[in-house]
């Protein structure tokens, strides 16, 4: 790339910090949300020093200050398709597939995201993005006129498909480029308080689940909601009331342990809203909410199968009450079956890790793959937790569920279509536990060839 040009990561960070600050404009509430996941994160960290200072050796600290992921829903195989281009300008990836429906969420998804380690720190900022299954309206004629609406918007503006198509054909933007495509960019995800549709038919697509007349009837596809880290996502549940937050009952995600794995999420519960219908009319809707997330170390397939299969256990002998405390008791309980400690979750193999040559350090053994245990046992070798980067379908769509309202369907009768999926989106998704493995051995063959000397 050309030194002229801005790169994308920079472009990426200059719009994640343009989305916070429109969505603190739009979502005042989501402002409060960031002030209480920035006191609980520094507290963590001054009371737990070698926490502190492990992150800030590993170069992760900063990152966490700025991290953010949120959602988008789109409505069709050319909105998707744009948007991965939108995305690209950003350095940012489709990475994983997951399939909503079984869930009763008429959607599937993909993670929109920085991919390299450098990428990463620099700025971790993801979109889980989903694409409506309009197969999935049961209604022939519904299902038509869904399909018309969407087919008659553009939620990209000229500026932006332009700037686009600089973007590939120069292979980057300069400065004033890269500005002006941030501008344009946010606009796709900007929140509009006028609907597309009547309110007649905004009603039945309502009826038919509320996320379809969230993704068909508005001008553009807005961004739901956007998530900062947190350290400790369990004492920002707690507060969350105190700070005049409404969270949902409970936390998704594996429970609390010495050594987090995968992520945790909450949110609070979705605005209802003021609505301008093209006939006059008006009427309320609820799509938008916050939502936080904890972040632990990414498993290896080994380990995500013993994740689902206690999630799986957990769910189907979960007790009748459903606050956050029984819920996370339950779980804990069934999740002693997981080891939480992290030369357990590396020597059986069911996380990823970051290996380091340890400074002043030399290895007399013939340095190989075979050796690692030995020389990590030497202390030579050192390894840090490999941050999961990704989402969990289960998670995703209860976080759905939350701000959808209760009478919303158990399941779709469909089938998981990562195919359909990716000929929307025009590329292929990039399978999240390959590139860890990838990550691991490229930190793993560094690390030895520095220790071989």
């Amino acid at each position: 790339m050309s030194s002229a040009f801005v790169s994308s990561d920079e472009i990426r960070d200059q719009f994640s910090s343009a989305m916070s600050a429109m969505y603190q404009q739009e979502v005042p509430q989501y402002g409060t949300l960031l002030s209480l996941v920035e006191t609980v994160n520094q507290e963590v960290l001054a009371a737990h020093p070698v926490l502190n200072s492990t992150l800030q050796k590993n170069d992760e600290l900063a990152r966490i200050n700025v991290e953010r992921h949120g959602a988008i829903r789109v409505g069709s195989a050319n909105e998707l398709a744009m948007l991965r281009r939108m995305f690209e300008v950003m350095g940012m990836a489709p990475v994983g597939y997951y399939d909503l429906s079984v869930a009763g969420v008429p959607v599937h998804s993909t993670a929109f995201r920085p991919v390299s380690d450098s990428a990463l720190k620099r700025n971790p900022f993801r979109v889980f993005t989903s694409l409506l299954r309009l197969e999935l309206i049961e209604k022939v004629e519904l299902r038509k006129q869904a399909s018309e609406v969407l087919s008659s918007r553009d939620i990209f503006t000229a500026n932006a498909k332009i700037l686009i198509e600089r973007f590939e054909q120069q292979g980057g933007l300069n400065a004033a480029d890269a500005e002006l495509f941030v501008q344009e960019a946010l606009e796709t995800f900007r929140w509009h308080d006028n609907a597309t549709v009547d309110l007649a038919t905004y009603e039945r697509l309502h009826d038919e689940h509320r996320l379809i007349a969230d993704v068909v009837c508005f001008r553009g596809p807005h961004i739901n909601h956007l998530t900062p880290r947190t350290l400790d996502i369990d004492e920002v549940q707690r507060r969350m009331p105190s700070a005049g937050i409404d969270p949902k009952a409970t936390i998704e995600g594996p429970p609390r342990r010495d050594c987090p794995i995968l992520l945790r999420q909450t949110s609070f519960k979705a605005l209802e809203e003021t609505i301008a219908f093209a006939d006059a009319a008006e009427g309320k809707h609820t799509a938008r909410f916050g939502e936080i997330e904890q972040r632990g170390i990414a498993l290896t397939h080994k380990g995500r199968a013993l994740y689902d299969r206690l999630l799986a256990e957990a769910r189907d002998n979960a007790p009748a009450v459903s606050n956050n405390e029984a819920h996370q008791a339950h779980l804990s309980a069934v999740f002693k079956a997981f080891p939480d400690d992290y030369a357990t979750l590396h020597r059986e193999q069911l996380a990823f890790f970051h290996y380091q040559a340890v400074a002043g350090k030399t290895s007399q053994m013939d340095v190989s793959t075979e050796q690692v245990e030995r020389l990590i046992e030497q202390g030579a070798l050192a390894v840090t937790p490999m941050i999961y980067e990704d989402f969990l379908p289960v998670s995703a769509a209860g976080i759905f569920q939350s701000n959808l309202g209760d009478s919303s369907r158990d399941n779709y009768a469909s089938s998981s279509s990562q195919q359909q999926f990716e000929q929307a989106l025009g590329a292929n998704v990039i399978d999240e536990i390959e590139l860890y493995t990838q990550r691991q051995q490229a930190s793993l063959e560094q690390a030895l060839a520095q220790l071989a000397g």
